[in-house]
């Protein structure tokens, strides 16, 4: 006789500001153009004004634009380069090794646990990242290539509101970008692979909060993470709490025992043992 299939929970992640401290193009990208961080997203808030664009879009326009502008500066904009600007990208304290404790504590509990990237960044630079193959999926910004591997347009551009496409994505069990098709027909909830009540998202800012109150909303588990000692991003992260956006807010420290790690284990254990009393329940 085989064994049960164990429920599946997703927890989702932004990137940016959420598993890394900065913009993954903030470690190296921006500093081969000689620009500043804050003038380059000042140039990208410009242009997206400018030409009413999302600002996504205008981001990834400027970097293939300011690549180009000056060849001499041998800044490439190849998918190789993308992922070896990602090996750059800094990881808060504990997310290196986060995802085989969690996974070891779903199984633990009887959960199986997939993880996802759902972020506004490249998705060539987490490639890069050594946390890459964590992931079930990484769903992020993303170039189209020419036959050299040069970027040369946009292939996805996911703002804030862009995001929650793939929260549906994963709960309906629709993975593929392109499937449009799929996406929109109609699956009873109680058919969809990922219910939103075993999604937890984890996100760090006003970018997030769509994201964050659909989960809420839907049943789900949604937690607002900042950078340690910063009173400020905790204030922001505050605020999200008090409206009721988010359901826990904690530092974005990833080590065993800290904050974010008893938040997200004992919510694995909430929907270990809902699993466990609704299987009572049908039984009776």
């Amino acid at each position: 006789m085989s064994k049960p299939k164990r429920p599946q929970i997703a927890i989702c992640y932004d990137f940016d500001g959420t598993l890394s401290p900065g913009n993954m193009q903030e470690y190296d990208y921006i500093p081969q153009l000689n620009m500043t961080s804050g003038k380059f997203w000042n140039e990208v808030r410009k242009r997206a004004k400018e030409q009413s664009a999302d600002q996504i879009l205008a981001y990834m326009e400027l970097m293939v634009e300011k690549a180009k502008a000056d060849p001499s500066k041998g800044i490439e904009i190849t998918r190789h380069a993308f992922e070896e600007y990602g090996k750059n990208v800094k990881l808060y304290k504990g997310v290196v090794d986060w995802f085989t404790r969690i996974n070891t504590y779903g199984r633990d509990n009887e959960i199986s646990v997939a993880h996802y990237v759902i972020s506004s960044g490249i998705r060539e630079m987490i490639l890069g990242t050594p946390i890459f193959k964590e992931f079930a999926r990484i769903y992020a910004s993303s170039f189209m290539y020419d036959q050299h591997g040069v970027a040369y347009w946009p292939a996805l551009a996911l703002n804030y509101t862009a995001k929650t496409q793939y929260l549906f994505r994963i709960n309906k069990g629709v993975l593929d970008v392109w499937n449009d098709e799929k996406i929109n027909e109609y699956i009873p909830k109680e058919k969809r692979p990922v219910p939103f009540e075993r999604i937890i998202y984890i996100g760090d800012g006003t970018t997030d909060v769509p994201c964050m109150r659909l989960v809420k909303d839907q049943g789900g588990h949604s937690i607002a993470v900042y950078k340690p000692r910063t009173s400020n991003e905790r204030q922001k992260a505050l605020k999200l709490l008090k409206e009721e956006r988010v359901d826990f807010i904690a530092q974005a420290d990833y080590r065993n025992d800290k904050e974010l790690d008893k938040i997200v284990k004992a919510i694995i254990q909430k929907i270990a043992q809902d699993y466990s009393l609704k299987k009572m329940k049908i039984a009776t």
